[in-house]
């Protein structure tokens, strides 16, 4: 398992894959150490997870450096995000025995509640976009409920997970109650027929979610998936605009636009349409691409090469098809992996861009000629995991709100994960939810508890 320097294409390090062996001997430990756990209290289970989000903060910096040096982000937004990872620590630190206290239901007996226990070993299969927060955003309530927590993580960032199995030691959670699992794809199966697995979340592509979701239910076994999202950015035409652009261009780049919650689809009424492509690709233009360790950066490279092409096909097909380029549009030229930010406008149904998630620094503006019109077109998509609209009126962006079919909207903010917020899409987007109290309920067994 080689870890690559996507902006330098160098080999950073070299991993060893867990032999079949060694994957049973850890699922085994893991199993063995949650029969323990189980018993413990919420408030042993929250100091200690105290303790691991103490941890990210001291080792930010290590932290940070090795999430850059693997998939390209640039540095300030890996300290953002291990700083996030904390908060989701904290946050369950703080509130799982109150989630999962037992709740009174009324019945014809004398007492009877639902009681929320855990459902045992919790397999996460992780991808390399957010390396510590989508991994932490499982096993912080994961953990919290009592399970125990076994991490795939994807192949280009061994660092990240062999990092995040350390916080947890470090922290003094028992040895082998969180372990990471140093495979490749085609040892996951076996891993999910195990019978010690209880369970399994996943984030990452339609196709690996389809994959892992059949297996899984052949073993009727639970599974949370997330499997990304194109997500519209609906312009009304009361929209303030200056506001709404620079909002636009911060979701679309974000993690230099390998984001599944990120803006894809700018979905923007024609009174409106110049202004803000005029601008948005006069702010895409400008932005500063280089070394993700440089403090002044904010695009980096992409993660992988093959990605980087994928993106690049979409972007050429699209302008095949009458999309017209404002701005970018090709790869720089070097040993990274570096795309120019783009925007395309002009865009129609039937082009690449219009119907796929496009995974890197590409934005798609769409002309419609009202609200209506932007509602079917942000509901066009397979995918329904975020969006957001813009809107003077109050009362009118929470109306179209109701109306987008997506896991979350925004009404004058741009689509994010919040620990305090549930996260999660329909359509191909996935099902179930992570985060809030319905996150932490995913993975625990409702019991009912009837006493005469």
């Amino acid at each position: 398992m080689d870890a690559i320097n996507p902006a330098t294409n160098e080999l950073i390090k070299q991993y060893s894959e867990h032999s079949p062996k060694e994957v049973k001997a850890i699922l085994h430990a893991v199993d063995e150490a949650q029969q323990i756990w189980k018993y413990n209290s919420f408030a042993s289970r929250g100091e200690l997870m105290k303790k691991a989000a103490a941890m990210l903060r001291k080792n930010r910096e290590e932290y940070a450096r090795t999430i850059t040096l693997e998939m390209g982000k640039p540095i300030k937004e890996s300290r953002a995000e291990v700083e996030k990872s904390a908060w989701v620590c904290d946050y369950y630190a703080e509130n799982a025995k109150k989630i999962l206290a037992d709740e009174p239901l009324n019945s014809d007996a004398s007492r009877s509640f639902a009681a929320f226990e855990p459902l045992g070993v919790v397999l996460a299969v992780m991808p390399w976009n957010y390396p510590f927060w989508q991994v932490f955003r499982f096993a912080a309530p994961a953990l919290m409920a009592g399970n125990g927590g076994v991490l795939k993580h994807a192949f280009n960032v061994p660092g990240s997970a062999l990092a995040i199995e350390a916080v947890f030691h470090e922290a003094g959670f028992p040895k082998d109650i969180f372990r990471t699992l140093m495979i490749s794809s085609r040892q996951v199966e076996a891993v999910i027929r195990d019978e010690r697995v209880k369970a399994v979340t996943l984030t990452g592509s339609e196709l690996a979610g389809s994959k892992v979701a059949a297996i899984a239910g052949e073993e009727i076994k639970k599974t949370v998936m997330e499997l990304g999202g194109s997500d519209p950015f609906i312009v009304l035409e009361d929209a303030d605009i200056p506001n709404c652009v620079l909002s636009s261009a911060q979701s679309r780049m974000l993690n230099t636009g390998q984001s599944c919650i990120s803006a894809k689809r700018f979905i923007v009424v024609e009174s409106r349409m110049k202004e803000f492509e005029e601008a948005q690709a006069m702010i895409m233009s400008k932005l500063k691409i280089g070394d993700p360790l440089d403090e002044n950066t904010q695009v980096g490279p992409m993660a992988r090469e093959d990605l980087l092409k994928e993106l690049d096909e979409q972007v050429q097909k699209s302008i095949a098809l009458g999309a017209v380029l404002l701005t970018g549009g090709k790869r720089l030229d070097g040993a990274g992996f570096f795309y120019e930010p783009t925007v395309l406008t002009n865009v129609k149904e039937g082009m690449p861009v219009y119907h796929e998630e496009t995974f890197g620094p590409v934005s798609a503006i769409i002309s419609v000629k009202d609200e209506e019109e932007a509602i079917r077109v942000a509901n066009s998509s397979i995918y329904g995991l975020g969006g957001s609209v813009w809107t003077r009126d109050l009362a009118r962006g929470e109306r179209v709100a109701r109306q987008i079919e997506s896991g979350a909207v925004f009404v004058n903010g741009i689509s994010k994960s919040d620990p305090r917020l549930p996260f999660g899409g329909i359509k191909k987007s996935g099902y179930g939810r992570e985060l809030s109290h319905y996150g932490i309920k995913e993975f625990v067994n409702i019991k009912t508890i009837w006493i005469a």
